[in-house]
């Protein structure tokens, strides 16, 4: 258990691990999302994320920042939660709570080599993409094709139930 919680950092502790890791020559990845209740669509995300550098950094979105972008209802479950089930996955190495409704100010301050959008992106519509070309970065699409929605899963339990 105590693993888990040593995944979840706050961003002063994050920026200090990415500052040895940048030093170490590790090559970081980010990805970002709510993830209020976890698919395959997520791990299928993640794990093809991890595949292209060492290190696997993971923003999940605070409640409020959720609930403003998903609206009524949301989040399902608490962000201490999400981001334990996160952090439980093998592919991912930190996490960092964030409360912006973007990733923007992440990617300007921890500037990963690779930025990982799902597919519902393309490499030309990912919104922080001026941003991450802008340091040097690389903008990737991994994951399936968008067939897992977690607002699919929830309107599927509230017909059937």
């Amino acid at each position: 258990m105590q693993v888990l919680k040593n995944k979840i950092c706050d961003l002063s502790k994050l920026l200090n691990l990415i500052k040895k890791l940048k030093n170490d020559d590790k090559k970081i990845v980010f990805a970002n999302g709510c993830f209020d209740i976890i698919h395959v669509g997520h791990v299928r995300y993640l794990e093809e994320a991890k595949s292209l550098g060492d290190i696997l950094i993971v923003g999940i979105n605070n409640d409020e920042s959720e609930s403003q972008l998903k609206g009524h209802g949301r989040p399902i479950m608490p962000e201490g939660d999400r981001a334990e089930i996160v952090a439980a996955l093998e592919c991912v190495n930190h996490i960092v709570l964030f409360s912006d409704l973007t990733v923007e100010n992440l990617l300007r301050i921890i500037k990963p080599a690779i930025h990982a959008k799902g597919t519902d992106y393309t490499a030309e519509t990912v919104p922080e993409r001026d941003i991450v070309l802008s340091y040097g970065g690389q903008v990737a699409i991994t994951g399936d094709r968008k067939d897992h929605s977690t607002t699919d899963i929830i309107s599927k339990i509230q017909q059937q139930f």
